[in-house]
């Protein structure tokens, strides 16, 4: 059963969950008419379509507990999937680093992270959430999208 938590100096080896491949698919073309936002996706031909694997990141719990937050979805003792929320001085949080291990993928662990995120930011008394995703990361703009 997944448990979503947050990641607290006893458990911070997680914050160091390894980057793992996500597909490029596709591309999510954002426009403004009219005073409204809409947008549209262009699929990648199957030749010019690829992979990506971000760097690991180097997080240092200690240096960064003041202004940041780390939840963790685990099944089990095994931490699958870390939410990194910035605490931002207007109020919102910034959704920083999301990810989710490939095996995991798919079965609402992302989903769960970010709602665990909306909750945080109620309880700490924050407008809400906010995050910038890259536009050919189709896969990740969609899922925020529908979150």
């Amino acid at each position: 059963m997944l448990d979503i938590r947050i990641i607290d100096k006893a458990s911070e080896r997680d914050i160091r969950l390894k980057n793992e491949p996500f597909p490029l698919v596709g591309r999510l073309i954002p426009s403004l008419r009219d005073g409204n936002w809409d947008s549209r996706i262009e699929l990648f031909s199957p030749e010019d379509r690829s992979e990506m694997t971000f760097p690991d990141e180097d997080y240092d719990f200690d240096e960064m507990e003041k202004d940041f937050l780390f939840a963790g979805a685990y099944e089990g003792d095994t931490c699958v999937g870390l939410a990194v929320w910035k605490k931002e001085w207007h109020r919102y949080l910034y959704l920083y680093d999301l990810k989710v291990c490939a095996a995991f993928r798919g079965q609402g662990v992302g989903t769960a992270l970010i709602e665990h995120g909306k909750r945080l930011a109620t309880d700490l008394g924050f407008r809400g959430l906010y995050t910038v995703g890259q536009d050919n990361n189709l896969i990740a703009c969609r899922f925020y999208l529908k979150c």
